[in-house]
């Protein structure tokens, strides 16, 4: 409803928000759009040029190639394994490290949370962690891709402040007086108090696991066990012109190579992002909310 009691320059300043956001938008779903058009076109038009907005000689040629091959369904199996074991290992190391450190009454809060934050800037290095995930035995086991990240520092602050701001304390007070347990209150009272800052952290740590590839590059070895973002990558490279096939292939061949493989790079990325697009908007109306009630006090 427009508002009766704007002044012209209300007006003006309105107008030029508006274009400035409609600019963002613009900007921000035409690279999603060009991906997707790109990926449906013929690799010939891709090559060319010939893509501006929709799909050009419609073909699915990228995404045969992607699905013929052989792995891609274990790939599949595999990151969703990784990412649903992952979030809720992650989601259960963050509850247990931020309800404790929320809590005025623990003593050791302020060490142990200047202890973690240290973390944040300050890590032992690529060649310690390898040292250390081999010799525990991880070494080309699923958990390795989970456990060397299973908790993250960030989730953890904005976690422990949502339980500082956002559970009253008479309610643990008056737990206390009823006889219920820590583990009971969290489990019955915090637990179902903290819908909007799990739904983040679910989404943080999904898409981390969803996208982890260097974990698998470092800790893993065999083929059966490797992520989604492991054999697209492995796709690619086969499907890079080799300059050694100049003397066994013609030109035509050549090109149609060349093609397939610019067809390839935009459904690969249209593979794998699609499911963390459409996890979104199932948790998209948490995100705000959690975040701004988890970074309301440090």
């Amino acid at each position: 409803m427009r508002n009766l009691y704007a002044t012209r320059g209300d007006r003006r300043f309105t107008a030029v928000i508006d274009a400035l956001l409609l600019l963002v938008l613009i900007v921000t779903l035409y690279p999603l759009l060009y991906i997707v058009s790109s990926s449906f076109s013929a690799p010939s038009a891709v090559t060319s040029g010939k893509v501006w907005l929709w799909p050009v000689d419609v073909s699915v040629a990228g995404y045969r190639a992607v699905f013929h091959y052989g792995g891609i369904w274990q790939g599949f199996a595999n990151t969703l394994y990784y990412t649903v074991v992952g979030t809720l290992i992650s989601l259960a190391l963050t509850v247990l490290a931020a309800y404790p450190l929320s809590r005025p009454d623990f003593r050791a809060g302020t060490p142990l949370m200047l202890l973690f934050t240290f973390t944040m800037f300050f890590s032992g290095g690529l060649i310690p962690t390898y040292l250390l995930v081999n010799q525990l035995g991880l070494y080309d086991n699923r958990m390795a891709i989970i456990l060397p990240s299973a908790l993250a520092i960030y989730n953890l602050i904005i976690t422990r402040t949502f339980f500082q701001t956002g559970i009253p304390k008479e309610l643990l007070e008056a737990a206390k007086i009823d006889g219920c347990s820590d583990f009971s209150f969290v489990r019955s009272v915090v637990l179902p108090l903290s819908g909007a800052i799990l739904a983040v952290n679910a989404l943080f740590y999904a898409i981390g696991y969803w996208n982890n590839i260097q974990s698998a590059l470092i800790f893993l070895k065999s083929n059966d066990k490797m992520p989604l973002q492991m054999l697209l990558r492995s796709i690619l490279i086969q499907n890079q012109v080799d300059p050694s096939m100049t003397a066994t292939l013609n030109t035509a061949a050549l090109a149609e190579r060349a093609n397939l493989r610019e067809q390839l790079k935009y459904a690969l990325i249209v593979v794998s992002s699609l499911p963390v697009i459409l996890l979104y908007p199932f948790v998209q109306r948490y995100f705000v909310k959690g975040i701004m009630i988890g970074s309301i006090k440090g």
